[in-house]
């Protein structure tokens, strides 16, 4: 029987203390890939903790990226907008912070049955925008997963720093990511020879995977 353990993970990033959480399961010891989590807007949260214990029990190591700051804790959407839009605003420092928190991942091996490897990263929402900028950033990532994450840059270009595949999973009817966002992402990949696909799923709208998001018409699962 399997026994996810999650365990706080300190790192800093310029003199700022952070706070992931690392998600395993501690009855094996087989080396399993690991995966760098970006959650929601929301950031370390009870539901992205809820999601990495889910994702773990299926063979992986996982560590939820804080990107906020271990004091910053959104309670509430208004708290959480203002948490995230700096990062949306500066792609540096989420890229940054982005990167901390991978090499947070990679330095785990001694804790947790990792293999080194075999790494990728997926994000939710705003999550999964960070995840995109990671791989452009050039991470060492074998595969880059966007949940209904907003998908512009401003430096399309840097997708040629991208190491591994690149899977986008849209609602089609999201009204927060633009829909002209999507040739422009498509294009983006394109020019750059990444091994890309997106997949829209009709009557979807943004937030599809969470089952608390309960705002018909713009987030809501499905």
């Amino acid at each position: 029987m399997s026994q996810i353990s999650v365990q706080p993970v300190a790192y800093e990033v310029d003199g700022v203390s952070f706070e992931g959480q690392l998600v395993f399961d501690a009855s094996s010891s087989v080396q399993r890939p690991g995966l760098l989590m970006a959650p929601n807007w929301m950031g370390v949260s009870q539901g992205a903790l809820d999601v990495a214990r889910q994702v773990a029990g299926h063979g992986y190591v996982v560590l939820v990226a804080d990107l906020y700051g271990k004091d910053v804790r959104p309670n509430g959407p208004d708290q959480a907008g203002a948490a995230m839009m700096p990062l949306k605003n500066d792609r540096a420092l989420l890229r940054k912070r982005m990167q901390a928190a991978f090499k947070t991942l990679q330095a785990q091996a001694g804790k947790a049955p990792l293999d080194t490897t075999k790494l990728a990263s997926f994000g939710f929402c705003f999550g999964g925008c960070c995840a995109l900028e990671l791989a452009r950033d050039g991470a060492q990532l074998a595969a880059a997963v966007s949940f209904h994450g907003t998908l512009d840059t401003p430096n399309p270009a840097d997708a040629k720093n991208i190491k591994g595949a690149v899977l986008v999973l849209d609602g089609a009817s999201d009204p927060l990511v633009p829909r002209d966002s999507l040739p422009a992402f498509a294009k983006e990949m394109t020019d750059a020879g990444v091994d890309w696909a997106l997949t829209s799923y009709g009557g979807a709208v943004h937030s599809f995977t969470d089952p608390h998001a309960q705002v018909p018409g713009m987030m809501q699962y499905d």
